[in-house]
């Protein structure tokens, strides 16, 4: 998986900023505990930290060939078939890795050996005078760069930029609005002079300037095959994914819910290969979320090797536990607990395992979330689940200032990247209202709802050194099923349809029948008691960073536990970051 990092600058000689760029690079340690290396020339150096999963005595990057060097992060699956390929063409391996594979292919095809990438990944080639930062499709990996005078700043998250003097901590009101919006659009990075690059997008850095280019988006169109055809089709492509996604020269497991998603992946993998499987259980917690017991009965009819990994409710409350979470995410969270219970659940499965293979966007795949059904929801002019869960997010307007908010008008914010991620997709001649509006719909969940799930994913996992694996969002999986008619998706008026069809045989029937879940989160009374007692605490203070956006009452009205820990994390992230506002 690993982490990677860079600075361009065509304005003086980096080879005397070793330094610099080891400080950068340093940063990214968690997410490459295995090893580590720079690479600099006059104008460009590469930082890359390892974790190493394939080929573990060769690999070492950062990688050249003659004058062209590449700094590489995630994994490309296609890899073998890409290097016989490669082989033909006369080009000589010294590793088994994927990362010679992609460094070759673009010697050979220059821009264009990106269509032919299928895997998840973020990386820089610097190839003699100009750098080339690529993101894959669906932008399971991250990439961040902040642009100089002279050159680019460049890593896998903000810290490694944030760890050179040249990129400067502010937050200014377009950052804000972006930390308190439940919008998240594509290329934002909160931070002033920062972008991410887009999923699906390279950057071309040269001495004239940067030039961004999209290589791949969805496309709308009609679908063309039956319900029977459509059903082997999935399963043809999930049994390929899964297939490709379980080559590791270390311990892989699958981690287990319970639910369609996990359950049908863990089942197509018992098929090809001995699997270990692992699911979280709060032990002191109360509810009837059964998730463990259905992972136990998933395991035992496909013959998985299975274990329960235990937490606590005080596991998660531990101030180290929250420290080490802002710290990974380098932002603040909405979400603390959920990210906190990931944040332990990744810990103690790379204790046994170091690449896991996750149902992440299943459920945008294949129109699992109750907002799909809910047509208040669909037809709400907004982000469906933001309409469907505005309520558990009230209270921020009770908590700042009135004309902080009035400035930031989260609203409008809020309708104006609807609107604006609609209109990237095009229309089909003839399609009725409905159909239309659930492509739209469908398009809003991978582009923009699954985005948060993967930062979530990538920077819980690799504080862990844990390499998780997202089958779900082959591209190759990803096309076909997003033409695919939702009375089709939606045939038996189930959520999920197609895959309950796909996993008909493989799963017990009791998964087969069972309801979504949504992640377990802490349903302690105490929780909330004690984030209400730290803002308390926080809106009395007048010396905290976030003192001058407060109001200067604590509100007794209601304060959802969103809104309460986006407020105390936008605070500490403000005093750990040393951020410097500017609105």
């Amino acid at each position: 998986m690993c982490g990677i990092t860079g600075w361009v600058d065509f304005g003086r000689d980096l080879t005397r900023e070793r330094d610099t760029v080891e400080a950068m690079t340093d940063t990214m340690a968690k997410r490459g505990p295995d090893a580590g290396g720079i690479w600099l020339s006059a104008h460009a150096a590469l930082g890359h930290r390892r974790l190493s999963i394939l080929d573990l005595d060769g690999g070492r990057q950062p990688m050249t060939a003659g004058t062209t060097a590449l700094t590489y992060s995630g994994e490309v699956y296609n890899f073998r078939e890409m290097r016989t390929e490669l082989t033909a063409r006369g080009h000589r391996f010294d590793t088994r890795s994927d990362t010679e594979v992609v460094l070759r292919a673009y010697l050979e095809w220059g821009d264009a050996f990106v269509d032919r990438l299928n895997g998840m990944y973020a990386f820089a080639i610097w190839d003699g005078d100009e750098l080339l930062l690529v993101r894959d499709r669906m932008g399971v990996k991250p990439l961040f760069y902040y642009p100089t005078p002279d050159g680019v700043l460049f890593g896998s998250e903000p810290k490694a930029i944030l760890a050179n003097p040249l990129a400067e901590r502010v937050l200014d009101t377009d950052g804000l609005r972006d930390l308190l919006s439940v919008a998240k659009n594509p290329g934002h990075a909160v931070f002033r002079g920062m972008r991410e690059l887009p999923p699906g997008h390279t950057l071309r850095v040269r001495r004239d300037g940067l030039d961004l280019r999209k290589y791949w988006s969805l496309q709308a169109g009609e679908h063309p095959d039956d319900l029977t055809t459509t059903v082997a089709r999935v399963r043809e492509l999930l049994e390929d994914t899964v297939t490709r996604q379980l080559v590791a020269d270390v311990p892989l497991c699958t981690l287990l819910s319970g639910g369609l998603d996990s359950s049908t992946l863990t089942a197509l993998a018992a098929g090809t290969s001995d699997v270990r499987s692992y699911s979280v259980k709060v032990t002191d917690q109360p509810g009837d979320n059964l998730d463990h017991v259905h992972a136990r009965l998933v395991a035992d009819h496909v013959g998985a090797r299975y274990e329960e990994i235990l937490h606590t409710t005080v596991d998660l409350l531990a101030p180290s536990v929250k420290a080490a979470v802002l710290t990974a995410y380098d932002l603040p969270i909405a979400k603390g607990d959920e990210h906190a219970s990931l944040h332990e659940l990744f810990r103690m499965v790379r204790q046994r395992s170091t690449v896991a293979l996750s149902g992440e966007c299943g459920d945008e795949v294949f129109g699992g979330y109750r907002w799909y059904r809910k047509p208040d929801a669909v037809w709400s002019g907004t982000f469906p689940w933001v309409h469907s869960g505005r309520s558990r997010h009230e209270g921020l307007d009770l908590l700042f200032a009135p004309d902080l908010m009035t400035k930031l008008g989260l609203r409008e914010y809020e309708r104006d990247s609807h609107d604006s991620a609609v209109a990237e997709l095009s229309t089909v001649a003839g399609e009725d209202a409905l159909e239309a509006r659930m492509r739209e719909v469908t398009y809003l969940g991978l582009t923009r709802h699954a985005q948060v799930l993967f930062d979530r994913k990538d920077r819980m996992s690799m504080a862990a050194g844990l390499e998780v694996r997202v089958p779900f969002t082959d591209h190759r999986l990803v096309e076909y099923t997003f033409n695919v008619p939702w009375s089709m998706k939606n045939f038996d008026g189930r959520e999920k349809s197609l895959l309950r069809a796909v996993g008909r045989d493989l799963l017990p029937a009791e998964v087969l029948s069972r309801a979504k879940t949504p992640y377990p989160s802490i349903e302690d009374d105490s929780y909330d008691r004690i984030l209400r007692d730290r803002l308390r605490k926080l809106i009395g203070a007048k010396d905290e960073p976030l003192s001058p956006l407060l109001t200067d009452e604590f509100p007794e009205g209601r304060l959802t536990r969103p809104a309460l820990e986006t407020t105390l994390q936008l605070n500490d992230w403000l005093k750990a970051y040393r951020v410097r506002l500017v609105l």
